[in-house]
């Protein structure tokens, strides 16, 4: 199959944001897959990277990655590896920007590298830090501009943080927890709500009901006996299409205790 032209990859990526009055989404070069996609907008003061660049500096540590959100927000799913920061004092939620100094703290060099993202095109959260960050002599700022939804529809593995798995259960009752563990461990006592779909079973559960077969939208948040297997089972619900998916990386114990129950058996 021959590359997309850059023209139908700028297409693409607007039809999976559903953003058809955003500005025109670059590949680099000839032959550039969606993953080199950047926004390109005018103007901008801070330079972008694509997906695959983000995901190798990643992978190398090449530059601190930040999540701009809000702390329940970046704790419900982010980026794996993405760092968060308190906001910044007396600023309104609708122009809301992460907190300066407290980066600092964490980043004393203003020479390191750091990567910052939000909620996409339209979020303007990445780009109000990035401005800060440049006014108080940080040297090294890009952004991840196409931000959480663009990752989320083409690499599809998010991490939920202890503190939200709460949230997420009180708040949203659609939400389906997966158990990644093998079916004797499962059995042995798991979360009440959880089902159990191991890594080599994801998909026989898309015809047994395990899996919201019915709605892709569903949350689902991933668990196991640690972050590798969990996050192996969510990569591969990922590639089953189910594009809300996040993956807990602490224990199951930790887990339980932060949901306020206890584990329970699951089969006499």
């Amino acid at each position: 199959m021959k590359p997309l032209p850059p023209v139908i990859l700028a297409l693409v990526v607007s039809a999976l944001l559903g953003l058809a009055a955003i500005p025109a989404i670059h590949a680099q070069g000839i032959g550039a897959s969606i993953f080199q996609a950047t926004l390109m907008e005018a103007n901008q003061k801070t330079a972008e990277v694509s997906t695959d660049e983000l995901h190798q500096i990643l992978a190398d540590g090449s530059a601190v990655v930040f999540d701009s959100r809000p702390h329940m927000e970046y704790a419900t799913s982010h980026i794996p590896g993405a760092l968060n920061v308190a906001p910044k004092p007396g600023v309104p939620m609708s122009v809301y920007v992460s907190d300066v100094v407290e980066l600092g703290r964490l980043v004393p060099d203003n020479a390191t590298p750091i990567v910052l993202y939000c909620n996409g095109p339209f979020c303007g959260k990445s780009k109000r830090l990035a401005e800060e960050l440049l006014e108080a002599g940080y040297t090294s700022v890009r952004r991840y501009q196409l931000g959480a939804p663009t990752w989320r529809a083409l690499v599809g593995v998010m991490e939920i943080e202890l503190d939200s798995v709460r949230y997420v259960r009180d708040g949203d009752r659609t939400a389906v927890f997966i158990d990644a563990r093998g079916p004797e461990d499962f059995r042995l006592g798991s979360l009440r709500e959880a089902r159990n779909v191991p890594l080599a079973e994801v998909g026989q559960a898309k015809d047994d009901g395990r899996l919201p077969m019915d709605d892709h939208n569903t949350r689902i948040i991933v668990f196991g006996a640690d972050a590798v297997r969990a996050r192996a089972v969510t990569g591969e619900l990922a590639k089953n299409a189910f594009h809300n998916v996040a993956y807990f990386p602490g224990t199951l114990d930790d887990l339980a205790a932060s949901i306020g129950k206890g584990l329970v058996a699951t089969a006499p």
